[in-house]
């Protein structure tokens, strides 16, 4: 099959170096320092599952340059989904599927917008990796996993097609009931933690570990379940405890991208996880007070890593 991956850092980098490993033609997006890498040196992944270099891959920061995509996986950060939307405008023909793989649940609707309703799926990535340096990507921990599925959850032929894909890749994919509400179990947890951690700037180790920071995890938690419940989506009574057992699974050094963003100065997907919990609760007449206390908490960071505050 031929993949275009939009955003070949962590997520886009490893996912779309275990395709081209598998024998798929992968055409990655990317900028700067790591297009020049990928272009100089190739694509190297470390991993626990064992090291890949692949010493040659087809690499542009424009899509209409690479090959004539039938998947294309969008792996931005969340506040570039709509800049990757018009972009990908030129490639996106009839019968592509484009599978959304961000963090927060309005990514799908975004791309719809631009790119029509019959070319979009729903789906989440479970990994934790990063962009170590230019043309490297680091695999931390985490059996790295695809979910995805039409947004009206029909078992269609292409879902049947990525099904293979990703298993002629040995990734583990799952197809859910529902991916809308599979998406809204990963922003529980992945909301939660990204905005507890990056407020204590602890690793999951810790923030499972401290009864304070614990019983911080469980409330952010349970106002994100009442989102979704009130926006119809149907997460079960045990959501809360499976997320926990989750997180007390990672290793304990893991850190979620938001958290690192904020650590470092970067602008983050806070607008997209906390602060979407916050915005998506304020719709709903769902009061989300822990949520909102730490989105206020970081927003002077955010303003300051976008340039828009100086201190």
């Amino acid at each position: 099959m031929q993949v275009l991956v939009f955003g070949s850092g962590g997520v886009g980098g490893y996912f779309g170096a275990r395709l081209a490993q598998a024998g798929h033609r992968v055409g990655f997006v990317a900028r700067g320092a790591h297009l020049a890498a990928l272009r100089a040196q190739g694509l190297r992944v470390l991993s626990p599952l064992g090291e890949l270099h692949l010493e040659r891959v087809e690499a542009s920061d424009d899509p209409t340059e690479l090959p004539e995509p039938e998947l294309v996986l969008v792996a931005v950060k969340t506040w570039q989904v709509p800049e990757a939307a018009a972009a990908l405008r030129g490639v996106v023909r009839e019968g592509t599927a484009v599978l959304p793989l961000q963090n927060g649940v309005e990514a799908p609707e975004q791309l719809m917008q631009v790119l029509g309703p019959d070319a979009v799926l729903g789906g989440l990535c479970r990994i934790i990796a990063y962009l170590e340096a230019p043309g490297v990507i680091r695999h931390l921990g985490v059996e790295p996993s695809v979910t995805f599925g039409e947004l009206d959850d029909r078992r269609s032929e292409r879902v049947a097609t990525l099904e293979a894909l990703w298993t002629s890749a040995g990734v583990t994919c799952e197809v859910p009931a529902s991916i809308v509400t599979a998406m809204w179990e990963k922003f529980l947890l992945i909301a939660s933690w990204s905005g507890v951690g990056a407020v204590t700037r602890a690793p999951i180790g810790v923030l499972r570990a401290l009864p304070e920071t614990r019983a911080l995890l469980v409330d952010c938690m349970r106002e994100v379940m009442a989102v979704a419940q009130a926006r119809g989506v149907a997460l079960g009574a045990d959501t809360v405890e499976r997320t926990l057992a989750f997180g007390d699974a990672a290793p304990p050094d893991g850190t979620s991208s938001m958290q690192r963003d904020i650590m470092e100065g970067r602008p983050s997907e806070l607008e997209a996880q906390t602060g979407a919990v916050v915005r998506l609760g304020a719709l709903a007449g769902v009061p989300t007070p822990v949520n909102r206390v730490i989105y206020a908490a970081l927003r002077p960071l955010e303003a300051r890593a976008r340039g828009h505050l100086g201190f």
